[in-house]
């Protein structure tokens, strides 16, 4: 039940470069450390303008995503488009507001994120996890367990097959 009430209650949308830097820099702001961490490898004090602007450019490689709870701005998902040895790979990047964890909004961000990279070429997922960043690699485990894990001291490279992430999913992409 929670679950479709969050779902019901959570708007995933592409990210609008000129209206949405400041939604992102106030997202930015509002999560704790250790999201903060998990999600850029450091914490970050005041997130600079290029920062927030990097957050919601998008280009024929480079997409944006939104999970909004009303006007509030409570996830993000972004990815770049890069040829790779086994095709053209779509590197990820998403973090959740602290609050909003575990409830499936990061999922339902990368299930959009990933078929919009479809859609785009993509063929290959790639992310960089940080080693202590537990519920991350745990849903890679389940939701990819043909992913080629390397740890590389506290962070790990993760690579899978699109097809392969994308069983399952149901839906279109959003408008590009």
């Amino acid at each position: 039940m929670l679950g479709t009430q969050v779902a019901s209650a959570v708007d995933i949308r592409a990210a609008r470069p000129d209206d949405d830097e400041e939604r992102v820099r106030l997202f930015l702001g509002s999560l704790s450390r250790a999201t903060l961490t998990n999600r850029f490898f450091v914490g970050l004090g005041r997130p600079s303008a290029s920062l927030v602007r990097a957050m919601v450019a998008r280009d024929d490689r480079r997409d944006a995503l939104l999970a909004l709870h009303g006007d509030s701005v409570i996830g993000h998902a972004m990815s770049h488009l890069a040829d790779g040895a086994c095709g053209v790979e779509a590197e990820i990047g998403v973090v959740v507001d602290d609050r909003w964890q575990n409830l499936g909004v990061g999922s339902r961000l990368v299930r959009t994120l990933l078929r919009r990279a479809s859609v785009r070429g993509a063929v290959v997922v790639g992310m960089d996890v940080m080693t202590e960043n537990r519920r991350v690699l745990a849903m890679v485990r389940r939701a990819w367990p043909s992913a080629t894990i390397d740890t590389q001291g506290t962070s790990v490279e993760i690579k899978a097959r699109l097809a392969f992430a994308e069983q399952g999913s149901v839906g279109s992409p959003l408008t590009m």
